[in-house]
């Protein structure tokens, strides 16, 4: 999802034209349309597991790393370093790759790494609401879904895969924020 949607990003910012166009036109479905019935529409037609899952998060979630690394490969292609590679005849791909990649680079990563929490967490509904991973398949979303039946009488059985949730999604909040200071090029120097 991360990698698809920095490498059409990073082309259609760079190249710009049709290319920028058709980029959006393809994306464009995907971030116009509700995310939530845009997966499930593609849970549907994929069938119920959580390899299908994460292909029908993939499928949705690249469209907003393309427009963000459009976004920053705009104003990075502007810059003085890249305008010099041009004038001593570097190729268009040594561009991409040497100059304009690895200066978006960390705020992809850490946009990466926050989205992991919020995956879970649309993994989890998903499988809650019996469109992910089905049984016997141990997933936190699909133990909320059957311990409901038996919130009454063993609570348990919802809560400690709800707070198992909390714990590990807010790990990786804490994590991708730390991440965010270390690669952030402003607090560097």
């Amino acid at each position: 999802m991360v990698s698809i949607g920095t490498v059409i990003g990073a082309v259609a910012g760079y190249f710009g034209g049709k290319v920028e166009i058709g980029s959006y036109a393809l994306g464009g479905y995907y971030v116009i349309l509700p995310r939530c019935s845009t997966r499930h529409c593609n849970r549907r037609y994929l069938g119920g597991s959580i390899v299908n899952t994460i292909l029908a998060l993939s499928v949705v979630g690249w469209a907003k790393y393309a427009r963000l690394v459009r976004s920053m490969t705009l104003k990075v292609r502007g810059e003085e370093y890249v305008t010099a590679a041009v004038m001593m005849g570097a190729s268009t791909w040594t561009i991409l790759r040497r100059h304009i990649i690895p200066n978006i680079l960390p705020l992809v990563v850490t946009t990466g790494a926050l989205d992991i929490g919020a995956i879970m967490i649309e993994v989890a509904g998903l499988s809650f609401l019996g469109f992910g991973a089905q049984p016997p398949t141990p997933e936190w979303g699909l133990m909320l879904n059957e311990g409901r039946q038996y919130l009454q009488t063993s609570p348990w059985l919802m809560a400690f895969p709800g707070l198992s949730i909390l714990i590990v999604v807010s790990i990786f909040n804490l994590w991708s924020d730390s991440l965010r200071d270390v690669v952030d090029p402003k607090n560097q120097g």
